[in-house]
């Protein structure tokens, strides 16, 4: 019987703790823009080359990704934007400017072209805020992490997509992406990549889509019959209910993906569709191929996979899976050069290549990771915005105050992080948990710095700052440190640990009115 998103979820966070406590998860090395290895469709219709020969710029908020997009010559001047920490409703707002038409709460990449978004140093983080590419072409997103997105809850943004691109778009190349969520429809998420409204030449490479309920589409009704000739390849969709992806008419191209937990479906050609399917490895999934939820069949040409625990439903009326025996009802000719892993080795070199913060490895063909060289560096002009945060400055609000949060590890202590004592620390029960600091009546806070333990520096991996008050998000980030929000009057504030590469050790819990 299958369990609920909600409980695979939670195993699978349990077991990506563990990865994390072992040292598989490692520190995001610094990464630049390798615009010589697209692949895939996106070579195709003239080629796809992002921002290559721009100017380069360096981003820490939203709002300095659309002020670059807003500040350089025209809607088309190349232009190759450098981002570094957590993009947030928080940090992102509407900038206005003849090259660009941008708004608040989503990265509006509207009516624009010859961009590429890469992310650099400690890491991009896209948190609760969706990547929108509309009516624009030649863009470049890699090495970037966009996460729990929403269309129906708090907040929202983007419709719900991790990436969406509608509106006559055309040469995409996303590669090197973690996309992910945290559950279904029902929780108030929709598709990790979805492309519809006239959507083409597009690829996808290197990338983990996770934990959704939704990998993705192509098409969004079977109407939307003008997408396609998409590239799949060297991605892990894990812990996925369907659409990895669902396709609606055009063609597509997946070889060399790993698929574990695919829960109802996996790839569902329909409306017309034709995928060419070879050398992927499928595991521990259900349906992972076929034409289904519709009578409107697709088609697919299949080589070289592998079937592990793979389990097929009965055909239907409106249920035609390939399987249990998947055989070719079609030929995709496929228009570019490409080199095929061995599909039996594919779940390890994806491990090694596929997401944000792997160096932007990709795979030789013979199962072997390699480094490309990246593109001839140019000197990086500041973003035309406010300078980051500086150490505050005043009196730490938390001295004297009160303290309490989740289950603490033994010999540790609330009060430690709000003692002054820098050799002093609170540490969760776990990898993950909360602490707070309390007062006995409202008090305005704007600032807060967290500082991690001698020995445990960088062990927090992300974060959440939350008004214990309203239960409303303050901030989020990757690793621990400075954090500026609007002013806030609250009782009670919360520093949550959502992620770790072992057990975090918190020495101080500071907080500041300005």
């Amino acid at each position: 019987m299958k369990r609920p998103l909600a409980l695979r979820l939670s195993a699978l966070s349990a077991a990506t703790a563990l990865a994390a406590a072992a040292g598989i998860a490692l520190a995001s090395p610094e990464a630049t823009a390798a615009t010589g290895g697209v692949t895939g469709y996106a070579t195709q219709n003239g080629g796809t080359t992002g921002g290559a020969g721009g100017q380069r710029v360096r981003a820490t908020t939203g709002t300095e990704i659309h002020a670059a997009l807003c500040g350089r010559a025209s809607s088309s001047t190349p232009i190759i934007i450098e981002v570094e920490g957590t993009i947030n409703h928080g940090n992102t707002g509407k900038v206005s400017g003849g090259s660009c038409n941008t708004a608040a709460g989503v990265i509006e990449l509207k009516q624009i072209s010859n961009v590429t978004l890469v992310g650099v140093g400690a890491g991009a983080v896209f948190d609760q805020l969706g990547i929108h590419i509309r009516q624009s072409s030649n863009i470049i997103i890699q090495n970037v992490t966009v996460r729990n997105v929403k269309k129906s809850g708090s907040p929202t943004s983007n419709g719900g997509d991790a990436i969406g691109m509608e509106s006559d778009v055309r040469n995409v190349w996303v590669d090197h992406a973690t996309l992910e969520a945290s559950g279904g429809e029902s929780e108030g998420y929709d598709g990790l990549f979805d492309m519809k409204d006239n959507t083409q030449y597009v690829t996808l490479s290197y990338s983990v889509l996770r934990n959704s309920g939704r990998g993705g589409l192509i098409g969004s009704s079977e109407s939307d019959l003008s997408n396609g000739y998409v590239t799949f390849h060297h991605n892990r969709y894990e812990n996925i209910d369907s659409r990895a992806p669902l396709l609606r008419g055009g063609t597509a191209h997946a070889y060399n993906n790993h698929y574990v937990s695919l829960n109802e479906s996996g790839i569902n050609s329909r409306a017309g569709a034709k995928v060419k399917v070879d050398n992927n490895y499928f595991e521990d999934s259900k349906d992972v191929l076929g034409t289904f939820y519709t009578d409107q069949r697709g088609s697919w040409q299949v080589a070289g996979n592998v079937f592990d625990n793979v389990t097929w439903s009965s055909p239907g009326s409106e249920n035609y899976p390939a399987g249990p025996n998947p055989q070719s009802t079609t030929t995709v000719n496929i228009p570019y050069a490409y080199t095929l892993d061995a599909a039996g080795c594919v779940p390890d070199v994806v491990r090694r290549t596929a997401g944000a913060g792997t160096g932007l490895q990709v795979s030789d063909g013979n199962c072997t990771p390699q480094t490309p060289a990246p593109d001839p560096s140019t000197p990086t002009t500041p973003p035309p915005t406010t300078p980051g945060p500086t150490e505050p400055g005043g009196t730490n609000l938390s001295l004297g105050a009160g303290a309490d949060g989740s289950s603490k590890a033994d010999g540790t202590s609330y009060g430690n992080v709000r003692d002054g004592n820098l050799n002093t620390y609170w540490s969760p029960s776990g990898s993950t948990g909360s602490v707070s600091v309390k007062w006995g009546s409202a008090t305005s806070v704007s600032r807060v710095v967290v500082r991690e333990a001698s020995g445990a520096t960088g062990v927090v991996r992300a974060w959440r700052l939350l008004n214990a008050d309203t239960g409303a998000v303050l901030a989020t980030g990757t690793t621990a440190g400075t954090a500026t929000f609007p002013q806030t009057s609250l009782k009670k504030i919360t520093f949550e640990i959502t992620s770790a590469s072992g057990t975090p050790r918190v020495a101080e819990f500071e907080t500041y009115a300005s």
